[in-house]
């Protein structure tokens, strides 16, 4: 059970699987979109009826670190949040891939750096979750040797950054690669990058699993 507090601020920032085709209106309906954000905040709000709190979906589809970084100060500083979750890195290494305009793990990790530097300058308390950037198989055999090869650089800088910040770090991986061996990986991610419905739920379990007593200490 997530124990929340009032003026909680729970910011959920990434690329297109955490945008999960959020509304961009003020329809409640629609406002967190669909995925593994989506389920958390509606245990979050289901849990703390009693509480005056916001969860705010800011992914955008198809960023990179850098296009993340961007929009930082608008989709992140001026939203004043408590807790931010970071889920960002296979587009940049799939666009790497594709024409050479992804950062590479060192340049992801130096952008990743000025991000969370700017939320602890602008609140030291802030409870930091970075999520580990994933893959599982495509139909591309040359796209899918290079993701796999590649991605792990990814997941492992993000590690690195969290451990550096004393932020929860999400593992992720691990559950798409202990399914693929015994169901179709396909049924998962069904493009190698972006979950199915089952997938979002078991990427929400993994998060609350990690994060929750953090967020209950506070």
């Amino acid at each position: 059970m997530f124990r929340m507090k009032n003026g909680d601020v729970v910011l959920f920032q990434g690329d297109s699987i955490t945008d999960g085709n959020r509304g961009r209106s003020s329809d409640l309906n629609h406002i967190h979109g669909h995925g593994y954000q989506y389920i958390i905040a509606s245990e979050m709000h289901a849990d703390n009826l009693d509480k005056d709190f916001e969860v705010i979906n800011r992914g955008e589809s198809g960023n990179r670190i850098a296009q993340l970084y961007g929009r930082w100060k608008e989709d992140c500083l001026k939203l004043n949040p408590t807790i931010v979750s970071i889920l960002i890195g296979i587009n940049d290494c799939a666009q790497e891939y594709y024409n050479g305009n992804g950062s590479l793990p060192e340049r992801y990790k130096k952008i990743y750096r000025y991000m969370l530097d700017e939320v602890l300058e602008q609140n030291p308390d802030t409870l930091l979750v970075i999520m580990e950037p994933f893959f599982g198989v495509s139909e591309d055999e040359a796209y899918n040797k290079y993701m796999q090869t590649n991605v792990p650089a990814y997941a492992k800088a993000a590690k690195e950054i969290a451990e550096e910040y004393g932020a929860v770090f999400v593992p992720i991986q691990d559950i798409f690669d202990e399914y693929a061996k015994h169901t179709d990986i396909f049924k998962l991610l069904w493009d190698g990058v972006h979950p199915t419905t089952g997938a979002h739920q078991l990427i929400a379990r993994r998060w609350k699993e990690c994060v929750e007593e953090k967020i209950n200490a506070r």
